[in-house]
């Protein structure tokens, strides 16, 4: 080994990357080669590291890893990362993801999702809208890479999180691709597509794509679910560097998995109240207005995200890289939403005794169960253009980065919030007419109706410098100085009047230090230490909460590879101070400093015979240190299991008629968690197991199968209670994904 830096330019690790990791279900039961992971994203130097090198937490997936975890939505896949707890039952989209020791209440308040490095939306979590509902999982995704804390603060937007990074399939000499056909036991019908290879002398395509359809995992009685997807992606090599642009269009929407009435008898974890008897509902807004709305939308994005990278390597020893990425489109939401338990219609019907419904005219009696929903319209449309310019130097024993990035990003929103109503507890319960609420519904209708219109800019210059003092020791350190301005018009009531106006303009500095200490042949320990912020967006100001969230993390790690297993442990310590969160807009702000200590494990053994297991594990301890309720002080955070663990052990196999494949499992489980700040014993969500299982099949070189068995048990777990609620019961919550069989064939070509 020597002193020199392994010199190359990011676009080429993003290559090494993606050909890094690879799945004996995809290559010949007979291959044993251990190829040595590399790792980009989150490297100070702007160059590709070995995975066990590297001074900081991140795990990578290639697309058989993905393959074989089978998931749903964008935040199913992110289950599988050491220290995330990622609640993806709410559909296609709208999940929580919440990151080792951070608090939050929903949503995804600490992640960003990166296409090929470039941050897809720079705001994490608008209200309605989180990084993941942008993205959509399909064959032209090659590589995930996800790091937490670490050097998050300093690079890209500075998210000091989870910064999740997507790559895509590149063209090469050969051309190759494959189709792809889907189906389920819920009537899913999928057809994948991905074609790459060489337009001319060192220019190379890969274009693919999907389209879908089905009722749902929890069956809407329509179709609840369709999208399509096409992506295109472009590569010229150049004699010292690289050339990229893509481009990516989506539309994609299902319904919104909502808290259920647990109490009622019936209602399980295959239950949604949406249905074909309800999902065309009148709403009315503003001064009179009223519009009847299609609530079977549910959630989705129709827009595209197009970018792209120039990858120089110049002379001396420099390094140029610029990364640019465009989003625009709507991400609307359509949901019925629970206010309160479920109670029997004797309690509410006019006449004591019964109702009518509205769509079909049944007199339901008096002991039928009835549940106030609301029909909530969120329309948002989103525009965001970003780009990160970066300039390495490196010397005999060290490099030198300096980066610019510059953002623009808007939100115009129209939303209807509230209008309640009772409905039959029933999949598609309809509305009824007999009760007051019903037919005079300012006598007991909360509203919250706005339209806003939202710009933000956000600038930064980060500076990263890395030092070898010897062959095993390196120290690195970055700085960032960022400047976040927003300007925000609010119309509260669609009456037509201005009643909030935002300016904000504030400037933070973020900063890491780490050090890396290689004792022995990759096998070496980590120390890090950072100091980032979160700064308001929108919907932050809208409800007062105008402090950027303070962020202090120390990390101390101890990774090793060999050529049966890896282990990577990270021992974590986070300070979040100024946690803003309310219940629903316009609902009063807690404000919370909370402290988190745990240790996550990733850890993978593999033998010759084609066994192997891969464990990832999480135990921590979490605590409010101050709240604007002092009751709350010394109480965990919210929705945080104290300790979680993911076992997925895997078979390869080969048969004598020369067919090969592999057989795998997993089983997740969680420990319990209070739904709330205040740890309220009733609101306690249970420790749950889920166990899924499948197999893929390689009848030949070119035609593969899967079978695929989510939830094997059926378990009916609750990843969340209901923020709106009010009883002190825990009359609502929200079940993980029934048990659901996928099936599919790919041709490969």
């Amino acid at each position: 080994m020597t002193n020199k830096f392994k010199l190359s330019s990011i676009t080429l690790a993003m290559t090494l990357a993606c050909q890094a990791n690879y799945s004996l279900a995809a290559e010949s039961p007979e291959s044993d080669e251990k190829i040595e992971k590399i790792v980009v994203t989150g490297s100070l130097t702007g160059k590709a590291v070995a995975k066990e090198e590297a001074s900081f937490a991140i795990s990578s997936f290639s697309e058989d890893d993905m393959a074989k975890i089978a998931p749903k939505s964008t935040a199913d896949l992110f289950k599988a990362v050491p220290g995330v707890w990622a609640e993806s039952s709410g559909g296609v989209s709208g999940a929580n993801v919440f990151v080792r020791g951070f608090p939050g209440a929903g949503d995804a308040p600490y992640l960003t999702v990166q296409l090929q490095g470039a941050p897809i939306f720079p705001p994490p979590t608008l209200s309605f809208l989180e990084n993941s509902t942008l993205f959509r999982i399909d064959d032209t995704v090659e590589f995930m890479e996800a790091l937490r804390g670490g050097t998050n603060p300093v690079l890209s937007n500075g998210q000091p999180g989870l910064t999740t990074n997507f790559l895509l399939r590149e063209g090469s000499e050969d051309t190759e691709g494959s189709i792809n056909y889907s189906t389920s036991d819920y009537g899913l019908q999928r057809v994948d597509g991905v074609v790459s290879g060489q337009i001319s002398d060192d220019l190379y395509f890969m274009m693919g794509g999907y389209f879908k359809s089905s009722p749902g995992a929890r069956d809407a009685g329509f179709n609840a679910e369709k999208g399509k997807q096409l992506t295109i992606n472009i590569t010229k090599e150049l004699d010292n560097g690289k050339v990229n642009l893509y481009t990516r269009s989506t539309d994609d929407h299902g319904t919104w998995y909502v808290p259920a009435p647990i109490t009622v008898e019936g209602v399980d974890n295959e239950f949604t109240q949406i249905g074909t008897n309800n999902r065309l509902q009148e709403i009315e807004f503003g001064e009179g207005e009223s519009k009847v709305f299609d609530f079977g939308k549910g959630r989705g994005w129709d827009g595209t995200v197009s970018g792209g990278s120039i990858d120089l390597t110049l002379d001396n020893g420099w390094f140029l890289v610029d990364r640019f990425s465009y989003t625009n489109g709507d991400a609307d939401t359509y949901g019925l939403l629970p206010q309160g338990g479920a109670v029997k219609l004797s309690t509410v019907a006019d006449n004591g005794v019964s109702a009518t419904g509205l769509a079909t005219g049944t007199v339901y009696d008096g002991d039928t169960d009835v549940q106030m929903v609301g029909g909530w319209v969120v329309l948002k449309e989103i525009e965001a253009f970003t780009n990160d310019f970066i300039l390495t130097k490196t010397f005999d024993k060290g490099s030198v980065t300096g980066g610019f990035y510059n953002s623009t990003y808007s939100s115009k929103d129209w939303w209807s919030l509230g209008n309640q109503s009772y409905h039959v507890v029933e999949q598609g319960g309809e509305n009824l007419t007999g009760i007051d609420c019903n037919d005079n519904a300012d006598h007991c209708s909360w509203s919250y109706d706005i339209n806003s219109i939202g710009e933000g800019k956000t600038t930064a210059l980060y500076l990263a410098g890395s030092f070898e003092f010897s062959d095993a020791l390196t120290l690195d350190a970055g700085v960032r100085r960022e400047n976040h301005e927003i300007e925000y018009t609010l119309d509260v009531g669609l009456d037509g009047t201005l009643d909030q106006v935002h300016s904000f303009d504030e400037t933070s500095t973020s900063w890491t230090v780490g050090a890396n200490w290689m004792f022995a042949d990759k096998q070496g320990i980590f120390v890090r230490t950072s100091d980032g912020s979160k700064m308001p967006f929108f919907d932050d100001l809208r409800e007062g909460k105008v402090d950027p969230q303070n962020v202090e993390q120390y990390e101390l790690g101890y990774k090793h590879s060999s050529d049966n297993f890896e282990l990577y442990a990270t021992g974590f310590f986070n300070e979040v101070t100024g946690d803003k969160f309310s219940s629903r807009p316009g609902a009063p702000i807690q404000v919370t400093t909370t402290e988190a200590y745990g240790v996550e494990l990733d850890f993978s053994f593999f033998t010759d015979n084609g066994f192997s297991v891969t464990v990832g594990a999480t135990l921590q301890q979490t605590e409010q240190t101050e709240s604007s309720t002092p009751e709350n002080i010394g109480n965990e955070a919210a929705r945080l299991p104290n300790w979680q663990v993911r076992i997925t052990p895997s078979y390869d196999f080969e048969l004598d008629s020369g067919l090969y494949g592999t057989l795998y499992g997993t089983i997740s489980s969680a420990a319990d968690r209070f739904s709330d700040n205040a740890n309220t014993d009733a609101l306690i969500l249970e420790s749950f197991a889920k166990i899924d299982v499948g197999v893929i099949v390689n009848l030949t070189d070119e035609v593969r199968m899967q079978l695929a068995v989510n939830n094997l048990t059926d378990e009916e777990g609750l990843t969340e209670g209901d923020p709106r609620g009010t009883s002190g019961l825990l009359d609502n919550g929200r079940y993980i994904l029934p048990r659901s069989i996928d099936f599919n064939v790919s041709y490969l070509f």
